[in-house]
């Protein structure tokens, strides 16, 4: 958004209230709830109720330019382009996901992986296998589902470090969650940014990327089995990993992400139905089983636009831009604000892809004041919520593993051994402060007129 607008509005930070009143009520029900012993306590309130009620504070206080006014003002953010791009990548992907899961991609990617990496290099291999299946169906839990079953076996048949090969699971799938082209995280900074998604990925790479790197080499070292083993895979099918390739390999050439999900989704499909998997029933009926599991967060999205348009109409966005001026002196502390302001949202709502959609506006306002190029903020912005939500202890992604593992292990051991999302975080930090390294990770100047990468 140009950055004309934003100076045009008078800072008022109460306009902020209905974005705190949804954190307060979703970060309340989850500490009332985790206090009662509930499961999953901060997933237990749905959070499209949580922003519904933060919608009506919205109307009742500024209701003084009337119902109908808000409305429209409150329409044009739910209805943006970007929002509405967003929603049906959402629903796409969801769809992708659901059918390639269906037809038995999941599977057969684990087993593949299981059946050709060495048994020495057990504990690396469960971060690769955890990497790719989250990169390829852009689902962290998931992959901690179908993987955590598989590496306690393997842990124990190994005689490996649990807590270890467990975080290597679960950093593996932030890895991908963090990366891939149809993630929901993905998805959210890009479009709250205006970015294609191959040059944020690009981006992203090359400060993942040495992250992952080290964190292989460190679980060779130290995540060596203690007794020689034999891993026995199960049965897996190459031509059902395929709809992953196709989807990774077309959205990287850039390729338009709807096709390329419309791709992905067609030909998990025909490969479901030509080996018995899937009739053309199913196969319909997977599609919009994976738009339902999309609902949640595609009316999230729709509010959350619709009350972004609302705060900054009314001065909350420009309060906040305006205290982060007060503390940031330039824009390598306006990227590490940005961070921050992404995390610390996350840790409050323990949903990552919701932080990225909540802080996103904000953050394109604060890049948009000191030209940071909109393919870092995405970046940054991914980054810090999936580190953030692989460490939370009542993350679901956390809470997930802690329930497969029966209690074997506890979430500070987890956290003890989260060394790439360290890593990544360390990683992050030099790309801002190193400007060898930020050159390498954002190659190219933003034209900020044509909003692309300059010719």
């Amino acid at each position: 958004m140009p950055e004309e607008q934003t100076t045009a509005v008078k800072s008022n930070g109460l306009a902020l209230i209905p974005f705190l009143v949804f954190i307060v009520i979703y970060l309340g029900a989850g500490i009332i709830l985790q206090a009662q012993g509930v499961e999953m306590a901060f997933y237990q309130f749905p959070s499209v109720v949580a922003i519904l009620i933060a919608a009506i504070i919205a109307f009742a206080e500024f209701h003084k330019s009337g119902i109908m006014d808000n409305f429209s003002t409150f329409a044009k953010g739910a209805g943006n382009e970007d929002v509405m791009c967003m929603l049906m990548i959402f629903l796409l992907a969801g769809a992708f996901s659901t059918v390639a899961g269906a037809m038995g991609g999941i599977e057969s990617t684990v087993n593949l992986g299981v059946t050709f990496i060495p048994a020495q290099f057990i504990t690396a291999g469960v971060f690769v296998i955890a990497a790719f299946l989250s990169l390829a169906t852009g689902t962290s839990m998931g992959t901690v589902g179908a993987l955590v079953p598989i590496a306690l076996g393997l842990a124990d048949k190994a005689g490996l470090n649990l807590p270890l090969v467990l975080a290597a699971c679960l950093t593996g799938a932030m890895f991908g969650d963090n990366l891939s082209m149809i993630s929901d995280t993905t998805i959210a900074s890009t479009r709250t940014q205006a970015v294609e998604l191959k040059d944020k990925f690009r981006t992203n790479f090359w400060i993942a990327l040495p992250a992952a790197i080290v964190t292989i080499i460190l679980l060779i070292i130290f995540g060596a089995p203690t007794s020689t083993t034999v891993v026995e895979a199960g049965a897996f099918n190459i031509v059902k990993v395929l709809p992953y390739i196709f989807v990774l390999v077309l959205a990287l050439v850039g390729l338009n992400v709807f096709l390329v999900l419309i791709i992905g989704i067609v030909s998990a499909g025909i490969i479901g139905m030509a080996f018995g998997d899937l009739t053309a029933l199913d196969f319909a009926t997977n599609i919009w089983t994976g738009f339902q599991g999309m609902i949640e967060v595609f009316l999230l999205s729709m509010f959350c636009g619709g009350i972004a348009e609302l705060t900054k109409r009314y001065g909350g966005i420009q309060w906040l831009v305006d205290q982060i001026n007060k503390i940031c002196k330039g824009e390598k502390s306006a990227q590490v604000g940005i961070a921050t302001m992404t995390g610390l949202t996350d840790a409050a709502t323990a949903n990552n892809t919701v932080a990225i959609i909540v802080t996103g506006s904000i953050a394109r306002d604060i890049g948009n004041r000191y030209k940071i190029d909109p393919r870092r903020v995405a970046s940054l912005m991914d980054i810090a919520s999936c580190v953030m939500q692989g460490f939370i202890p009542y993350g679901a992604q956390m809470l997930l593993l802690m329930s497969l593992a029966e209690g074997r292990v506890d979430p500070l051991s987890i956290m003890a051994n989260n060394w790439y999302l360290i890593l990544l975080t360390v990683a992050a930090i030099l790309s801002i402060m190193v400007p060898a390294y930020s050159k390498l990770v954002c190659k190219g100047e933003w034209d900020w007129e044509a909003h692309k990468v300059a010719a």
